[in-house]
């Protein structure tokens, strides 16, 4: 498509499917489940992106995948469940599953740079499989009735265009309905800047929407990224997590930062929603990850982290959170 910069509250299409603007969530590998994804939504994305799902899992009926992965909110549609693995068959077992469940779109990890994954053929790696890549992007389609999207890094070694060439190779033989694109060699990860400048050559050359990732830290670096590469739209991974803010930032619903109340609100929210989807003892447990992300923004002293850490009642997690709202009692508690 060409890149022509349109704003970014601007809703625009992947594959006959009206997406309100132009901010998505990126997938989030443990994190992306159904209430981190309508967090995403409340704040102003116009997609989500599900958590990677083993295409095999689904295909087998894992019973925790279909549990926990495969559940949907009537409030955050449209949604995209993002699927992985390595065999075209599977693949297409398991993306009419994930539509059966209720996602509007599918979208194919083919840029995780994990090593685990890539040993079996899947994220990266199939870069080095074109016609692998083709054949589970077919699959998907088939399988799913959906439109299909895929998510690739620019190769895998710096300097390595592979992932340009497959990303091409996608649209034009296996008709995916948009590229989710991050211009960093996988063996990179998250280090080094990302290549803004290849994410251009591709919304050049090919006819869909090109939606670019990695580095978009915060809301500036989103804008920057957008407009520096001519892509269709932004997606945010890292930068949203514990800031949820960003997506009203980048559609223009927030100037100024939260308060420390709808911080403490929103972690609030976020216990609520973990303990009504995995239950107490499973929330306790998941939840630590979440916490550093929003006491960290509240300045919180590394003794009451420490007690959050080691909470295990979700009650008492609930009162040092309250807590943290009184810039006072960090004080006493410092």
């Amino acid at each position: 498509m060409s890149a022509t910069s349109a704003p970014l509250t601007d809703p625009f299409q992947i594959g006959g499917i009206e997406i309100a603007n132009r901010v998505l969530l990126a997938p989030l590998a443990g994190i992306g489940n159904w209430f981190v994804r309508l967090q995403a939504k409340r704040h102003g994305a116009g997609l989500a992106v599900s958590e990677m799902v083993s295409s095999f899992a689904l295909h087998y009926r894992n019973e925790r995948t279909l549990r926990d992965l495969m559940r949907i909110h009537p409030d955050e549609h449209p949604v995209s469940v993002q699927l992985f693995g390595h065999d075209a068959e599977v693949m297409r077992s398991g993306a009419e599953i994930a539509a059966a469940a209720g996602a509007d779109l599918i979208d194919i990890n083919m840029g995780c740079p994990v090593p685990k994954v890539r040993r079996t053929g899947a994220g990266a790696q199939l870069l080095r499989d074109p016609e692998l890549a083709l054949a589970l992007a077919r699959g998907a389609a088939e399988g799913s009735g959906l439109p299909v999207t895929v998510k690739l890094r620019s190769g895998i070694e710096a300097g390595d265009r592979s992932g340009f060439e497959l990303a091409v190779r996608l649209v034009e033989e296996a008709g995916v309905a948009a590229i989710g694109f991050h211009p960093r060699a996988a063996t990179k990860g998250h280090k080094g800047s990302p290549d803004y400048a290849l994410t251009r050559e591709l919304v050049e050359r090919v006819e869909v929407p090109v939606i670019v990732s990695g580095g978009l830290s915060s809301a500036a670096a989103a804008r920057s990224a957008y407009e520096e590469s001519g892509a269709d739209a932004v997606m945010i991974a890292r930068g949203s997590l514990g800031n949820p803010w960003v997506f009203e930032e980048l559609t223009g619903r927030r100037t100024e930062p939260p308060s420390r109340q709808e911080i403490v609100a929103e972690l609030l929210w976020v216990v609520d929603r973990a303990e009504e989807h995995l239950g107490s003892e499973r929330a306790e447990r998941y939840l630590r990850k979440f916490y550093p992300w929003y006491s960290e923004r509240l300045g919180a002293p590394p003794a009451l982290i420490d007690e959050l850490h080691r909470s295990a009642d979700l009650d008492r997690a609930r009162d040092l959170i309250g807590s943290l709202s009184d810039p006072g009692e960090l004080l006493r508690t410092a």
